[in-house]
């Protein structure tokens, strides 16, 4: 049987590269782009193509008007697959694309293709079920992640237009410190909602834990570093301020930092699981501090015994709160990939004259293949270096 599923997959990928092939190149569509999505998300259950992942990074690297044909080649993948294979490996691609930090990859906002509710079609296995739980959860951090980058773009270029209207107006030194003190600590909330979310992705069971699982949880532990380490930095900011916080922030800050305990607990136990299965960026883990009680009883005398905040600070507080929940709103619905993306890039601020490119003209930089680098680590992007973890002690 597996060796029916092993052929079967091998003649599926290469027939959906002949079609590709005949495609026309436009804006929207390049054959080199789907061939390598193709190839670097094959049926192939023991490991990923990675000289595939390297050539589709390439191609975002080479000019960033190819993210269109490269979101659109990944979801048309994602949306024919019925393959708990296929679906792992595109959710470890994406995750890849998002390690890169290149700009133009913070402006796709919600996964364009929908994972949520997947189940393989091959196999009704009861080991199954928790594989589908693993592609579920891991698809759920990819699209908030991909969202929370979108609206943190968006908030640095609102910074930027704040920053200017506060040296017109020479507003005072106390006001921008309440306005940042306000932002750490939504930033922080939500922070640790991506971190829940990435502690929920791990295999249900034993008999999930299969070398593709295994490749997913390495990009998975090197993330955690990532979001871990700016939740570590923006609780020492708050806690450097504390003497001149007010009663609304406190309230907010406290309730982070009791969340930062407990997340500190549950790190621990997951790095040990992951330790225990064979993950190999789980062998050297995070020293996981707990936030001393002596931070935790001063804001709580905050908010006891503090004067009250004005209703102008408590309105300007509540403000950055729900900003981000009335943007999600306004994106629930999944992005659709069309032939008029031009429209998207105008509403963001990009330079349409680069969306029309001239393919005959431009030369394939890979087809000289002797050029690649093969890739030894597992993960499709190498792996971040542990981050300094500041001490709360």
């Amino acid at each position: 049987m597996r060796l029916w599923r092993k052929v079967s997959g091998l003649l599926k990928d290469q027939n959906s590269v002949w079609i590709s092939s005949l495609s026309r190149r436009t804006a929207l569509r390049n054959p080199d782009i789907e061939a390598a999505v193709i190839k670097a998300t094959s049926h192939d259950e023991f490991s990923m193509n990675m000289k595939n992942v390297d050539r589709v990074f390439r191609w975002l690297r080479l000019s960033s008007t190819n993210l269109k044909p490269l979101i659109w080649a990944i979801s048309v993948r994602t949306e024919k697959t019925k393959s708990w294979v296929v679906a792992i490996k595109v959710l470890i691609l994406m995750h890849g694309l998002y390690s890169t930090r290149l700009p133009c990859v913070q402006r796709i906002g919600r996964l364009t293709f929908d994972l949520s509710n997947f189940e393989d079609g091959h196999s009704r296995n009861i080991e199954m079920q928790g594989i589908n739980a693993f592609i579920r959860a891991y698809f759920m951090f990819l699209d908030q992640k991909s969202y929370f980058l979108y609206i943190e773009m968006e908030e640095k270029r609102s910074m930027v237009k704040l920053n200017k209207n506060m040296v017109v107006q020479n507003l005072e030194n106390e006001e921008k410190e309440n306005y940042s003190m306000a932002q750490d600590l939504v930033l922080l909330e939500k922070l640790q909602t991506l971190l829940d979310m990435l502690l929920n992705i791990r295999p249900l069971s034993y008999s999930t834990i299969v070398p593709l699982i295994l490749e997913a949880m390495d990009c998975v532990v090197t993330e955690i570093f990532d979001v871990y380490s700016r939740i570590r930095l923006g609780i020492a900011r708050v806690l450097s301020r504390i003497n001149v916080i007010g009663k609304v922030e406190a309230t907010l800050a406290l309730k982070i930092m009791k969340k930062a305990n407990i997340q500190g607990v549950e790190l621990s136990q997951y790095f040990e699981f992951n330790r225990d299965i064979g993950v190999r960026n789980a062998e050297i883990c995070p020293i996981v501090d707990q936030i001393p009680n002596e931070e935790i009883k001063e804001l709580e005398e905050i908010i006891n015994g503090g004067p009250s905040d004005s209703s102008e600070k408590i309105d300007e507080i509540n403000q950055h709160i729900v900003i981000y929940e009335q943007k999600e709103s306004e994106t629930k619905l999944k992005t659709i990939i069309t032939n008029r993306w031009e429209t998207f890039d105008e509403e963001h601020g990009a330079d349409d004259s680069s969306a029309i490119v001239n393919f005959k003209s431009r030369i394939n930089p890979f087809e000289d293949y002797s050029e690649l680098t093969n890739s030894t680590n597992n993960v499709p992007v190498k792996p971040q270096e542990l981050p300094d973890l500041i001490s709360f002690t």
